[in-house]
């Protein structure tokens, strides 16, 4: 695991977007896991622009989402289908057969599950997945407790997640309370894995996910025995941590 602590939101955000750019660079058609949220928000702009100035080609490349409200159809401005189309998909050159978000609506999520994970498998697996953090610990829709051997199913949302997410929404009670979401074990199947987190409100998770047990109460510390899982964290969101890390990764030509 690899522990990077950039001063800025926009600097942890430029890195990020080199190392996904790298990868696709040298491997143009990559499978690339997606997140939602804030926090990616900037790594995404950053991808805008490398791929307009011509420094990145995502015409091969497939991508695969990590979760969706259940409930919400695709155009619902509050659903991550929508959010992924306009804060990155809409403004690069991604083909639209090649970007997949879990269904929100299906007759049977069971089964859509099953085949959103034969997806994967079927595209060759993926090469990076982009994470962020909840305040709780969680990655994706993976709560306190999950299994760390999680498949994309269904989940409740928990107290604490909901609330965080009502600031997306007009009243909390508009704030769906199931999601589906990929699984810690498909996480971890990803061959590299970028968790992303600023602000202060995450330095306990990034606390307990870097220099804490493993344990299901912070889903994230799974990411300590990822085989190439590298963290970047902003200042604050680091403010907690007890050892030094560094502000530069060991190695990254783009």
């Amino acid at each position: 695991m690899e522990v990077i602590i950039k001063e800025t939101y926009e600097e942890m955000s430029k890195l990020a977007a080199e190392m996904i750019a790298e990868q696709v660079n040298n491997k143009p058609d990559s499978v690339l896991g997606f997140a939602t949220g804030s926090t990616p928000v900037g790594t995404y702009r950053e991808l805008i622009r490398l791929n307009k100035e011509g420094k990145v080609d995502f015409s091969e490349v497939k991508t695969f989402n990590l979760d969706e409200y259940i409930g919400l159809d695709p155009e619902h401005d509050q659903s991550y289908h929508y959010f992924m189309k306009e804060n990155l998909f809409a403004h690069i050159n991604i083909k639209p057969e090649n970007w997949y978000v879990p269904p929100g609506k299906a007759d049977d999520f069971t089964k859509a599950c099953k085949e959103y994970e034969q997806m994967i498998a079927d595209s060759g697996g993926l090469d990076i997945q982009l994470l962020g953090i909840g305040g709780n610990g969680h990655i994706a829709f993976n709560e306190p407790v999950s299994s760390l051997g999680s498949r994309t199913r269904v989940k409740t949302l928990t107290k604490d997640t909901i609330e965080d997410n009502a600031r997306f929404f007009e009243n909390i009670e508009d704030v769906p309370r199931f999601a589906v979401t990929m699984g810690i074990g498909t996480i971890m199947e990803a061959r590299k894995v970028i968790l992303l987190a600023n602000k202060a409100n995450k330095s306990d998770a990034i606390a307990a996910t870097i220099e804490g047990p493993i344990t299901a109460m912070v889903p994230a510390t799974v990411v300590q025995l990822h085989r190439d899982a590298i963290i970047i964290v902003e200042k604050e969101a680091a403010s907690k941590l007890k050892g030094e890390y560094p502000s530069e990764p060991a190695v990254l030509k783009l």
